[in-house]
């Protein structure tokens, strides 16, 4: 066992007089040490249940043989990091969750890894671990939130996010707004929609890394306590087989997990976090992959925020081997992907069905022809950019209008709540990329203000910034190279026409490239006054068209 370098020989007795401090017995060093990386912390909503699904999988280990051992693991709430300085620590948080438990498992030299987790960066940031170090290794979320319940209507929220906006047009009250802000998240578990930390959760199952229903099954079900101590058994048997995340994370892993984002319209931010994975488990995927398997993948359910069905309505509906399952009636999954189940992703999904089709269509009869997120190019975006189209109305689809350019979230967010931008306008948020921000800002603030305002059908947004999973609209992300390297976005001036065609995946600024080249000549390098952690994560990180990875 990998765990007798600590364990085993003349030459460890200090090593396991240190183990027997902890009340190790003689019995246990001779049993498979599994490392148990617990997130819970007492400010995430994803995270507060976060002991008692980690206690259920320390229960599992035992029953099979082994031991855990916990250790902890930091966590950033996207949400309430939004909109602030916070933010900018969110993304960075994934190369430091991944770090940390790399070192952990190093030091004391675990047989296997159990990846307890939730919300937003702490679901990558524990995979890219996991490919990184190739010892066997199973994921558990702690599971959806439920929905709230507002005048009769499913609330969550974005819900409150995009209320502010109607209270500043006076369409609601600020009484209604604190009425909503009091049943929106009604439980605990991590926020109801398709967002960014659901969006990982499932894709995790897809790519064959945790068991069938760790995306969709409520975070307040007793089912996911079950499932907790099943996968506590299940990484005890991975240590026995040998079955490490390389040997599971190939391309045809990532081209499931793809195809399955595709289909559901998940977050934007999958596309930075499958290849930051894919990138540790030294499998070539490119911007590219994720276009050319949207072409030809359905939207198959309607997801909050795009829908109004909630992913505990896709629990119900079959969930995400139900998923497969209905794409696999068009070749889209390979059926011989192996998985921690043991089994292949075929065999996990064969007496699956879909048990609601006004949840999961068919795909023949999709919502989308094409898949829930486009990669646009052009002169704007040389190296690419991302939408979530599945959340972009019809007639903004394609969309011509003049820039109205900002060099900080906060600037947008103000003009916006302050009705400043009209019908028609494209915002342009720069400066907000890995290195601009740093970190790399999610936009969920003014893009809710658009659609709290009136004016998501009539107004785009553009930025090298990136959305949360939340986020709906014609708004386009991780434009690269971002305007802190010097790219094109830099270069937009107020009232400059931008083109955006989201059907041919174009991103264009109507403006001569001669014109544009003496701007180039008269910008001026990007600085910032920066310290700590940002300033390390500034010379390091690398463009969002590469996953936003650090080298």
């Amino acid at each position: 066992m990998r765990s007798d370098r600590i364990k085993k020989g003349l030459e460890r007795a200090p090593h396991r007089s240190l183990l027997k401090a902890l009340g190790f017995t003689e019995e246990e060093l001779n049993r498979p040490l599994i490392g148990i990386a617990n997130s819970f912390n007492e400010i995430i909503p994803g995270h507060i249940h976060l002991r008692q699904v980690t206690e259920a999988v320390k229960a599992g280990v035992r029953e099979a043989g082994g031991v855990p051992v916990e250790f902890g693991v930091i966590g950033i709430c996207d949400g309430i990091a939004m909109n602030h300085e916070g933010m900018k620590y969110s993304l960075p948080s994934r190369e430091v969750i991944a770090d940390s438990i790399e070192i952990m498992a190093q030091a004391y030299a675990f047989d296997g890894l159990v990846l307890v987790t939730s919300c937003d960066k702490i679901t990558p940031g524990m995979l890219m671990a996991a490919a990184r170090l190739d010892i066997p290794a199973i994921l558990i979320a702690g599971g959806p939130m439920l929905t709230g319940l507002y005048k009769g209507q499913k609330v969550h929220l974005i819900s409150i996010f995009e209320a502010i906006g109607k209270v500043k047009k006076g369409e609601i009250s600020e009484e209604e707004l604190k009425e909503l802000e009091d049943c929106a998240c009604p439980t605990c578990g991590s926020c109801a929609g398709m967002f960014t930390a659901n969006s990982m959760n499932c894709l995790s199952e897809a790519l064959g890394l945790a068991l069938p229903g760790n995306g969709t099954i409520p975070a307040v079900f007793s089912e996911r306590i079950r499932l907790a101590k099943e996968t506590g058994k299940k990484i005890v048997e991975l240590v026995e087989k040998e079955l490490t995340p390389r040997k599971i994370l190939t391309l045809k892993a990532f081209e499931n997990a793809i195809a399955v984002d595709m289909a559901l319209g998940c977050s934007t931010n999958t596309v930075l976090h499958l290849m930051a994975i894919a990138k540790e488990a030294e499998v070539e995927l490119s911007l590219k992959t994720f276009d050319e398997i949207s072409k030809k993948t359905p939207v198959i359910a309607n997801l909050i925020p795009a829908g109004s069905h909630s992913v505990v309505d896709l629990h119900f509906a079959g969930g995400i081997s139900a998923v497969m399952k209905e794409l696999s009636k068009k070749g889209l999954i390979h059926l011989d992907a192996l998985t921690v189940s043991g089994k292949t992703t075929g065999e996990n999904i064969k007496n699956c069905e879909v048990l609601n089709r006004e949840v999961i269509k068919s795909v023949e009869n999709p919502y989308r022809e094409e898949g829930g997120i486009a990669i646009l190019y052009g002169n704007l975006a040389p190296e690419g950019a991302v939408v979530k189209t599945s959340a972009v109305v019809p007639k903004m689809l394609v969309h011509t209008g003049p820039a109205r350019v900002f060099n900080s979230e906060e600037e947008a967010y103000q003009a916006i709540l302050s009705k400043k931008i009209r019908p028609g306008d494209v915002v342009v948020i720069r400066y907000e990329g890995p290195k601009g921000g740093p970190g790399m800002r999610e936009m969920l603030s003014p893009t809710s203000a658009i659609v709290g305002m009136g004016l998501g059908d009539s107004v785009a947004l553009i930025t090298d910034g990136r959305f949360s999973g939340g986020t709906q609209g014609a708004c386009i992300g991780h434009v690269s190279p971002e305007a802190a390297e010097g790219g094109p976005i830099a270069l937009v001036e107020e009232g400059d026409l931008i083109e955006i065609n989201i059907p041919n995946r174009k991103l264009e600024i109507k403006v001569s490239e001669e014109i544009l080249q003496k701007r180039k000549e008269n910008w001026k390098v990007w600085q910032k006054n920066l310290q700590g952690v940002l300033k390390k994560y500034y010379t390091l990180v690398k463009s969002g068209a590469k996953g936003a990875i650090t080298e």
